[in-house]
C-alpha cells in the first residue's frame, strides 16, 4: 500500500509544525531544513504557496498521497454541507486515525501499521485496510491473539495520558472502542487552515 516513507523531521521543519506527533526536531532546530535553512529563515510566500503548504500539511498529517487526498476532497465537495468540515470528518473517520484517537498508537503511522498487520476487528470482522471509513456505531476491537493483545496494551500504556475525544468511547481493559458519532469541527482542531485547502482545489 502506497504511503510516504521518507524523513518525518525534515517535513515538520519545512512547515514549522510537528506534523507527525514529535516536536523534538523543531525544538532543536527551529528553522527550515537544508544548507541555507539557518540563513534563509521563513521567507514571505505568495498566496498560492501558502495555500499549497496548508494542503501539504493536512495531507502529510494524515499520511496520504496526493491522489488519495484529492479523492477525499472530491467526495467532500460532492456532499451537501461545508466542504472543509466534511473533508476533515472523512479524514478523521479513517480507521487508522480512529485507532490513533483511541490510543492504539502513539502516532498515526504506528496506528496505521497496527491496522495493516491485522490486529483490528470492526464489528466482529478483521479489517486490515487503514483507509476503511468508520461510521457511528462501529465497534473497534483488538484481535484476541496474544501478540495483538500484548502489543495493544503496550500502545495503550504509551498513550494513557492522552484523553479520548467525546465522539469516541474506549474501554482500555477490554481493548475495545466505539465510534459514537461523527466528530464536530471544533473537536478535530487541525493544525492547518482548511479553508485555504478548499480554495486551492476550487481554482
Amino acid at each position: 500500500m502506497a504511503r510516504y516513507t521518507g524523513p518525518t523531521d525534515k517535513i515538520s521543519r519545512r512547515f514549522g509544525v510537528p506534523l507527525f506527533g514529535s516536536s523534538k526536531a523543531l525544538e532543536r532546530r527551529a528553522y527550515p531544513p537544508g544548507q541555507h535553512g539557518v540563513r534563509s529563515g521563513r521567507r514571505k510566500q505568495s498566496d498560492y504557496a501558502v495555500a499549497l503548504g496548508e494542503k501539504q500539511k493536512l495531507r502529510m498529517q494524515y499520511g496520504l498521497l496526493e491522489k488519495q487526498f484529492r479523492r477525499y476532497y472530491e467526495e467532500a465537495a460532492r456532499r451537501r454541507g461545508i466542504t472543509g468540515d466534511i473533508l476533515l470528518q472523512l479524514l478523521e473517520l479513517r480507521l487508522d486515525n480512529v485507532c490513533y484517537r483511541l490510543g492504539l498508537g502513539n502516532t498515526r503511522r504506528a496506528a496505521r501499521q497496527f491496522v495493516n498487520h491485522g490486529h483490528i476487528f470492526v464489528n466482529g470482522r478483521r479489517v486490515d485496510v487503514p483507509s476503511y471509513q468508520c461510521k457511528p456505531g462501529d465497534v473497534i476491537k483488538v484481535a484476541e491473539g496474544t501478540r495483538s493483545q500484548q502489543l495493544a496494551l503496550r500502545l495503550v500504556d504509551l498513550t494513557q495520558a492522552r484523553p479520548v475525544l467525546d465522539w469516541l468511547t474506549m474501554d482500555r481493559e477490554k481493548l475495545s472502542g466505539t465510534v459514537v458519532r461523527v466528530p464536530e469541527r471544533e473537536e478535530i482542531d487541525p493544525i492547518v487552515n482548511v479553508q485555504q485547502v478548499v480554495e486551492l482545489y476550487s481554482r
